[in-house]
């Protein structure tokens, strides 16, 4: 007999619904219909495919395609039915006792347009409104079984930077590097998927380039790029041969039971040149005033203009986060059950910190002809400023 398990507690479920039934109300929505994956396994502990409708006030009702036997076990929820189409939801609902909804939330921010038109007929008598923006907003502030989730996944990282010194070699390439990698990791208990939220971006474990290789530009969302294996791919580790003397990138993120730890170090097999040295510890240096200057209350553009300020003070203005004149304008993200959730370090963002988010910074320098330096750490804004739960040593590993 098959054997699933559930893994959210049920008071942390039904402090979850509690607190989504709150915004609810503060935007005069009736109810919100849940369908992407990641919102749905927050808020009903199942990703199973599914809708799942929460009502400004009552309990929620789960209503399953595939699988049910599955989301009855997995769901701290009380009321998980079987349903074979959505068109059928208007007519649940009215047989559970609730009203169809005058005003419906919907995850506008991921919903394709196909979706969004065949919802707004199925529930034509109701206003479709974005839920997303508040859904992200709960889900940016951690609960502490959340931190407690995520300090494991980053104790994880912290084990496969550790692995890399017994892995690396002169003359690998970097593909066959990372393949080594993400077995030792997956023998950890990574999940193997990123889920990211962004549409059409996708990311398979993270980036380890070698060399001026890491410098090359994408399309990705990230200060680095590489090459890849193939241009349908256009990212990541490709076929460059790791070298002597040259900075090793290893950016990887370790999601373990959902929740992710996002993790950059810089290695290298033997000495590197003064400059990248005296780069990478600009780099630190950077980071540490974050630590300090991350409070509750700064908002995330406040410390994306420091970054910056910073960044040119100490003359990396045209390598910082990117070389290119596309580079990227944030300089760190939440992360949680998605890869980029709330809040961006970006330029403009009045969003302000707040107590037990969690944020990957990424202070990088991106230098043509010579490679990556610099540092990113999964980190806990505390009252005190930015908690690092990743751990191992942020210097350059010469090996």
């Amino acid at each position: 007999m098959t054997r699933f398990n559930r893994t959210t507690p049920e008071p942390e479920q039904q402090t979850r619904i509690a607190a989504f039934q709150k915004r609810l109300e503060n935007s005069h929505m009736d109810g919100a219909l849940i369908l992407q994956k990641a919102d749905m396994f927050y808020y009903s502990g199942t990703a199973q495919q599914g809708w799942l409708y929460v009502p400004v006030q009552g309990k929620p009702l789960l209503m399953i395609f595939k699988d049910f036997e599955r989301a009855k076990v997995e769901s701290g929820l009380e009321q998980v039915i079987s349903l074979v189409s959505p068109k059928d939801i208007p007519s649940t609902l009215v047989e559970f006792g609730y009203r169809v909804p005058k005003t419906l939330g919907l995850e506008l921010d991921v919903l394709s347009a196909n979706q969004y038109f065949l919802f707004q007929k199925i529930f034509s008598g109701s206003k479709p409104m974005d839920i997303s923006p508040e859904i992200r907003l709960q889900r940016a502030v951690k609960s502490d079984y959340e931190i407690s989730l995520m300090r494991e996944s980053s104790r994880m990282a912290d084990k496969v930077a550790a692995k890399v010194p017994d892995l690396i070699k002169e003359g690998l390439t970097e593909i066959e590097f990372a393949g080594m990698l993400e077995a030792y990791a997956r023998s950890l208990g990574h999940q193997g998927l990123i889920r990211m939220r962004m549409w059409d971006n996708d990311l398979f474990y993270g980036h380890i380039m070698a060399g001026p290789g890491a410098a090359v530009p994408s399309s990705f969302a990230s200060p680095t790029g590489g090459m890849g294996i193939n241009p349908s791919i256009a990212q990541g580790p490709g076929f460059n041969i790791i070298k002597r003397n040259e900075p090793v990138l290893v950016d990887y993120v370790f999601v373990l039971n959902g929740y992710t730890s996002d993790h950059t170090r810089i290695f290298s097999l033997g000495s590197l040149s003064d400059d990248l040295l005296k780069a990478h510890e600009a780099m630190l240096e950077i980071q540490e005033r974050v630590r300090q200057k991350a409070i509750p209350g700064v908002s995330a553009g406040e410390i994306y203009d420091m970054m910056i300020s910073d960044a040119e003070a100490k003359g990396y203005k045209d390598y910082f986060m990117g070389a290119s004149e596309r580079r990227i304008r944030f300089t760190g993200h939440g992360i949680g059950l998605e890869l980029d959730e709330f809040p961006f370090i970006a330029q403009g963002q009045a969003l302000a910190l707040a107590k037990g988010m969690i944020i990957a910074l990424e202070p990088k320098l991106v230098i043509p002809g010579k490679g990556v330096v610099g540092i990113e750490n999964t980190l806990l804004v505390t009252d005190k400023g930015l908690e690092s739960l990743t751990t191992y040593n942020d210097a350059i590993t010469i090996l």
